[in-house]
This record gives structure tokens, C-alpha cells and sequence, in this order.
């Protein structure tokens, strides 16, 4: 009897625990409602109670609904990026402008203006010779190939006037007062091209007053060039591609290039044995050497453009002068004709 009394109040005392148990968290669950404040001044055991009921915060690993509108930091990247190369271009392209010669009043004598827009001359809408009256005659060829000693014969038989670009450059560099003398001296010294406006203008004016003409009037194009004929043998130029666009588009159109082809090793023992006595600067091993890759890398492109367009004659320049001489008087008499012998 006493058993069966026992196991009644187990079990009596089993459903209230658990019915205590499922109040406790019905209890929880209902209690989501916001919590009424407790002022500082309640007794201490009123907070924790309160604490100890309050709904407590769940906690979540998962990402914030938000999170796709987060900072995307590669289009700044990009942005960072184009604009230090921007910069970087137009820094290096202010350093070649810079580079440029600039004229003052001290650049006359050969150059013919103390205007500093003159010397690099503004497009013309024709050039300033006409090919009708003037004839213009490239004659190129590597650094000792000869070009000097046969364009002297050829002024000597049949009147051309020999206009050397090397010359030129060197006279003005040497000319007191000159703007562009250490300019010019430098360029020569290390085998480097001399700017392309400074050449072009020095030619210009020499074919100018060799025809009898004012060369500031003609650059500023008040000269009256009507009836001035000659014939120019311009040795050494042009250099460079846009040196013969330039040329043939402000000053004259050129008829052919008379082309002297030499071995290296030819030219070379030539300037060193000029050298001697030349007194040159860049009659030495180092500086001849520059010259050759120069000539090769820039010239050689305008021998092969005027190739294709069936202008350039070519001679060998490895036999003696004479012979060489003869073979250039050959072709330009097939080339030319009467006009050769026309003053």
C-alpha cells in the first residue's frame, strides 16, 4: 500500500515539473513585447529581475540583408590607374616639347629673321620654289661615301650650287651669336639629327640667296621668284622621313636622289684617314659609328621611299673617284638630258 502511495506522488509531482517546465517556455516565446523602462533609482533586486527577464537578442552569423550595397573599390582602382598614366604621357610629352629650340633675336646671320614664329616656317599652301623653274636634286649616301668630292664636279661642269646640310649646320653653329651653336654642335658630336624646322629653314634661305633673293621676303613670302631658275644639289638631306615631307611641302619638290652606296668598312677607313687633318669633332671611331646606325635607321627609309616611286639613282661609291664620277655623269645625262646642261 504504502508503494502504490509512492509511486502516485511521483508521478503527481513528475506532471507539475513538466507543466512548469512548458509554462516556463510559453513564457518565453510570448514575451517578444518591448520592455518597460527601469528607472536608475529602482532597489537592485527590481533590475535583476528585470534583467534576467528581458528578452535577450538572437544572434546570427549570417550576412546583413544589406550587404550588397557594400563599397565596390576596383572602379577607384581603375580611375587611380588611367590617371597616373595620363599624366605620365603628357609629362613626357612637355619633355620632348621642351627639347625644341627656341629663337631669339641673336638668331640671324644664316636663319635670316629675328622672328621667333619664322624659324619653324607655318604650313604654306604651296611650296616656295616651283619645281618648273628650280631643280632639286637629293644626294645621299653614308658618312664617307663621297658625296662632297663628286657634288664639287658637278658644280664645276654644269653649275649646279651644291648646298650641304652638314655645312650649313656647322657654319651656324659656329657663327657668333648664334642661338643654336651649342645646339647644333651637340647634335653633330653624339650623331644625333639635328631638329628638322633648323635644317629645313637653313636650306631654304641658301637656295634663296643663291637666286638673287631676299631670304626674310621669301620666308615671309613677299620675294617675287618669277624667272629665277637654278639647280640644287642639296647633299646630306633630307635624313629623315618627315624631313623629306617637310622639304618638298614648304620648299621645293625634289626631281630624284642620287644615291651613293658604300660598304661601312669603306666609309669608315675614309673618315679616319680624313680625320687626320679634318679637324672635325666627329671624325673619330666613336662618333663615325654613331653616324653609320644613324644613317642606316632613318636615312635609308627615304632612299627606299623614293625607290618605290622610281626617283633614286644609285651609284657604287667603292671605285676611285674618277670612276665614280663618270658612272654619275652617265646617269644623270639619261635622267635629265638637255636640262643638264642648262645653266
Amino acid at each position: 500500500m504504502q508503494r502504490l502511495l509512492c509511486r502516485q506522488v511521483t508521478r503527481s509531482s513528475c506532471k507539475h515539473v513538466f507543466a512548469g517546465r512548458a509554462t516556463t517556455a510559453s513564457f518565453r516565446t510570448t514575451t517578444a513585447q518591448p520592455t518597460k523602462t527601469i528607472s536608475s533609482s529602482a532597489s537592485p533586486i527590481l533590475r535583476l529581475f528585470h534583467s534576467r527577464n528581458a528578452p535577450r537578442r538572437a544572434y546570427s552569423t549570417q550576412p546583413p540583408k544589406n550587404s550588397g550595397n557594400q563599397v565596390k573599390f576596383w572602379p577607384f582602382v581603375l580611375i587611380i590607374a588611367a590617371g597616373t598614366g595620363a599624366y605620365i604621357l603628357l609629362a613626357r610629352k612637355r619633355a620632348e616639347m621642351s627639347t625644341a629650340p627656341v629663337p631669339s633675336q641673336s638668331a640671324q646671320g644664316v636663319i635670316g629673321t629675328t622672328d621667333p614664329q619664322m624659324i619653324a616656317a607655318p604650313a604654306k599652301s604651296a611650296p616656295t620654289f616651283s619645281p618648273d623653274d628650280v631643280t632639286v636634286i637629293f644626294v645621299l649616301g653614308g658618312p664617307g661615301a663621297g658625296k662632297g668630292t663628286q657634288c664639287a664636279r658637278l658644280v664645276r661642269d654644269y653649275g649646279f650650287t651644291h648646298l650641304s646640310a652638314g655645312d650649313l649646320l656647322r657654319a651656324e653653329q659656329d657663327r657668333p651669336g648664334s642661338q643654336f651653336g651649342d645646339l647644333i654642335r651637340d647634335y653633330i658630336k653624339n650623331g644625333r639629327i639635328v631638329p628638322m624646322e633648323v635644317t629645313v629653314q637653313l636650306l631654304e634661305n641658301a637656295m634663296a640667296a643663291a637666286l638673287g633673293a631676299d631670304p626674310v621676303r621669301v620666308q615671309a613670302g613677299r620675294a617675287d621668284l618669277r624667272g629665277r631658275r637654278g639647280k640644287f644639289l642639296i647633299d646630306g638631306f633630307p635624313r629623315k622621313f618627315d624631313q623629306a615631307v617637310k622639304f618638298e611641302e614648304a620648299v621645293c619638290p625634289a626631281r630624284f636622289v642620287l644615291f651613293y652606296d658604300c660598304p661601312e668598312a669603306e666609309m669608315e677607313r675614309r673618315l679616319l684617314e680624313r680625320g687626320k687633318t679634318s679637324g672635325r669633332a666627329d671624325d673619330n671611331a666613336d662618333s663615325i659609328r654613331k653616324r653609320f646606325r644613324t644613317f642606316v635607321e632613318t636615312s635609308m627609309p627615304v632612299v627606299e621611299y623614293y625607290a618605290r616611286q622610281d626617283r633614286v639613282i644609285t651609284v657604287d661609291a667603292r671605285p676611285e673617284p674618277d670612276d665614280v664620277y663618270r658612272k654619275t655623269q652617265q646617269e644623270l645625262t639619261r635622267r635629265l638630258g638637255k636640262e643638264l646642261q642648262q645653266a
